[in-house]
């Protein structure tokens, strides 16, 4: 009987004591079930009391990606069936968010390839994060119905300038240069020398010194998404003066009158997009430029997305875009001119029995 391959593979690897978490879910571009959050958060707190383990790296197995976020397939089951796992599922990814945040040991991400959603939660708080040539940064909620979580409200919140504001709505995928330009990464490394950089990991002293001695300058081509080869800093000056209006509409308005052909892209984009997953993401974006920390930002996301659960759109963007790949979403309300302010605000209310109580 062939032996059952963990989806959350731990080891000690070396002499130095690094302590490996690999994803290992390939063909599923390691997305995220319950299982593997409990597996890591379990792996984290024994490592945190483990003298031998003097840090931490975080890969995925294959070459396509870190992780394209949760299992949406099983989420997708879930909520049709009341979302009592998905509320639960939310629950610890945040608390593992948070704690990898504020992991006593050094902890190296390793975002090679596709890394989105809870892909970000888990790497993108990291003290050391690594993106390569292959990288392919996004918080792709809005599309599915959802708004950007996992801590990546705060994230997105302070970027430069609008960046944030623009990828938020729009979905939009950006390369490592532009992740590095918005706080999601601190160095490139490219994806060959990634196995001499685990081993000099396994065998080092300090993770942040020897990730520098590997890390190169990131090229700007290649950028993904609505941002073009030159990336976002080029785009900076229509991206600002189109996404600071105060609500959806004008940006919209703004994005289609700017004339520049990038601009009517990232319209065409958001309009796509949930309108009212669009509006609340907004709300949740600008009020998380004033909060204190990631632990309120979860706090906040954890209502959003219990909130979300109670709505219809969740369910029917994974349904448009995994189930039945038709990719024609039936939002309800349709139009953002249907989402009221009364319901956005209902989304960012304090919830009873939905509190996640981190901050």
């Amino acid at each position: 009987m062939a032996q059952e391959v963990p989806e959350v593979q731990a080891v000690l690897d070396g002499d130095g004591g690094l302590g490996r978490i690999v994803l290992n879910r390939p063909r599923a571009l390691n997305s995220l079930t319950h299982g593997m959050i409990t597996a890591i958060r379990a792996t984290l707190d024994d490592w945190a009391a483990d003298d031998r383990v003097r840090a931490v790296v975080l890969t995925g197995a294959g070459e396509r990606g870190l992780c394209a976020g949760a299992d949406l397939r099983a989420m997708h089951a879930d909520v049709t069936a009341g979302g009592a796992g998905t509320r639960a599922f939310f629950r610890d990814e945040y608390r593992v968010n948070a704690l990898i945040a504020r992991y006593p040991k050094p902890f190296v991400a390793v975002m090679d390839g596709i890394t989105m959603g809870g892909g970000i939660g888990l790497s993108a708080h990291a003290a050391v994060r690594i993106v390569t040539e292959r990288s392919v940064i996004a918080m792709p909620e809005t599309r599915i119905g959802l708004t950007p979580d996992v801590g990546g409200s705060l994230l997105l919140a302070r970027t430069p300038g609008e960046f944030g504001t623009h990828l938020g709505l729009t979905s939009a995928s950006i390369g490592p240069a532009d992740a590095l330009l918005c706080g999601f990464a601190d160095h490139f490394v490219p994806s060959s020398r990634l196995p001499e950089l685990l081993d000099a990991l396994a065998g080092g002293t300090d993770p942040a010194a020897t990730v520098a001695v590997h890390a190169e300058p990131a090229p700007t081509a290649g950028t993904t998404g609505t941002t073009g080869p030159a990336g976002l800093a080029a785009q900076q000056e229509w991206i600002d003066a189109c996404y600071a209006a105060d609500t959806v509409e004008e940006i919209v308005r703004r994005l289609l009158d700017s004339g520049v052909p990038e601009a009517k892209e990232a319209a065409e984009l958001l309009l796509g997009n949930s309108p009212t997953a669009v509006k609340v993401t907004l709300a949740a974006l600008r009020r998380a430029r004033t909060l204190p920390s990631l632990e309120a930002a979860l706090d906040q996301e954890y209502r959003i997305s219990c909130a979300a659960l109670d709505r219809p759109d969740l369910a029917e963007g994974i349904r448009a875009q995994v189930i039945d790949k038709d990719r024609d979403p039936q939002w309800s309300p349709r139009t953002l001119a249907e989402v009221t302010e009364a319901e956005v605000a209902s989304f960012l209310a304090p919830r009873e029995g939905d509190e996640l109580g981190l901050a």
